[in-house]
């Protein structure tokens, strides 16, 4: 058996919930030997987050299973959220220049110095560039159309930097296409999360001892949205359309945070509704099984999603999906009527008709839940991690490679 391994190196912003697990899979396949470098150490360590409101650190191993460095961010002023100077880091540039690599894959966005930093010091060392986008339509989430414009005329050239863009939907494949890219220049590597993980922590729900912490009837109907409490995320919609809908022995829940929160409370007051509302506030990785599980339906309503993983967290713990049209996951994932529903985004009347139709009836709510997990089999970080080996097989040529050391 050959001992040739695709040695690269992940660029990553900073550590995040959704790729650890990934990064842990590459680094057991066999044909993978990866380093990970983050700009930034946000998420294992506190720091403020403009979506939630708060201050947040997630509470699950982040930097597990795999190797990993930091790489010094040079900005003076430190930062995420898309601000450019906000990840400066020079240390990539040597990094890449100087090691070994047969390939670099970036996780960092274009809207970062730093991707700029690894792209140029991978096309001078004449080293494969790959990088991974979310972009599941051209639209951005405020809705200007010079945005739109500049995107298409910008995108185009940063998109043919790489050997191969590594998209996480379909939607995202035809973006790419629409760019101009050829159909072997895309990977699509599915946007999934630990599956295993996630199905093995709803054995350790306690559904009745978590509803009678909510103060919610064991027999009652749950729907439940959890997302930030954001304009763009539509909370007020679900809110309306659980008042409208006006379903016997039903309760909404908010898992989560953010500026409408307050909104939110007082339209809940007006509607007479409130003693059916919960606002949980804040939820951490760790308890979001209970959440899901403790749910009889799940609902995303957002005007901007380029995917939403929170879909693929809710059918693994069996809880079948209501999602607008602008939600990503909806393409791939959701079989209207058979494991979840999609609506047109803003329409609180078709939402109220898909809720009283549902909500209630729990013989059809179970089926569609075994329906949803179900689904989840084929769409995990296996399927993501064998689509990157893939890609790196068509850019790669064995001559090329570095063998293993042999200890």
């Amino acid at each position: 058996m050959s001992n040739h391994k695709y040695r690269v190196l992940i660029v990553a912003s900073h550590p995040v919930q959704y790729a650890s697990p990934l990064f842990k899979l590459m680094a057991k396949h066999p044909k993978l030997n990866i380093q990970v470098a983050y700009c930034s150490m946000n998420g294992v360590q506190a720091s403020y987050d403009d979506g939630f409101g708060i201050e947040v650190a997630w509470d699950i191993p982040l930097l597990e299973g795999f190797p990993w460095i930091q790489v010094e961010n040079n900005s003076p002023k430190p930062s995420l959220g898309g601000k450019f100077w906000g990840l400066i880091n020079l240390g990539l540039w040597n990094l890449i220049a100087k090691e070994n690599f047969d390939a670099v894959i970036v996780y960092t966005g274009y809207t970062y110095a730093s991707f700029w930093i690894a792209v140029l010091s991978a096309k001078l060392t004449r080293k494969k560039f790959l990088f991974c986008t979310d972009t599941s339509r051209l639209e951005p989430r405020n809705k200007q159309r010079v945005k739109t414009w500049l995107k298409k005329l910008l995108l185009p050239p940063i998109f043919n930097l790489a050997d191969i863009v590594m998209v996480n939907s379909t939607p995202g494949k035809q973006v790419a296409r629409s760019l101009g890219m050829s159909e072997e220049r895309i990977a699509l590597t599915p946007f999934a999360v630990d599956n295993d993980w996630w199905i093995s922590q709803t054995n350790e729900v306690d559904r009745q001892l978590v509803r009678k912490k909510w103060n919610v009837p064991p027999d009652s109907a749950v729907l439940l949205f959890c997302a930030k409490l954001q304009p763009w995320k539509r909370p007020q919609d679900v809110l309306k359309a659980f008042a409208k809908a006006n379903v016997p022995n039903s309760y909404l829940i908010f898992a989560g945070d953010g500026t409408l929160r307050v909104e939110l409370e007082l339209e809940a007051e007006s509607l007479e509704i409130k003693h059916r509302v919960r606002f949980l506030g804040f939820v951490n990785q760790s308890k979001l099984s209970s959440v899901y599980c403790s749910s009889d339906l799940f609902v995303l309503s957002s005007d901007y999603e380029p995917f939403g993983v929170v879909v693929n967290e809710a059918m693994l713990c069996g809880c079948p999906v209501i999602v607008s049209d602008k939600v990503g996951a909806g393409y791939d994932l959701i079989r209207h009527g058979e494991n979840g529903f999609i609506y047109p985004c803003g329409d609180v009347e078709q939402l109220t008709k898909i809720l009283i139709e549902i909500l209630a009836n729990r013989k059809q709510l179970r089926t569609m839940g075994v329906a949803a997990t179900e689904r989840m089999k084929s769409w995990s970080l296996k399927e993501n991690t064998e689509a990157i080996v893939q890609a790196l097989d068509k850019l790669i040529e064995p001559v090329d490679l570095h063998p293993e050391k042999v200890s």
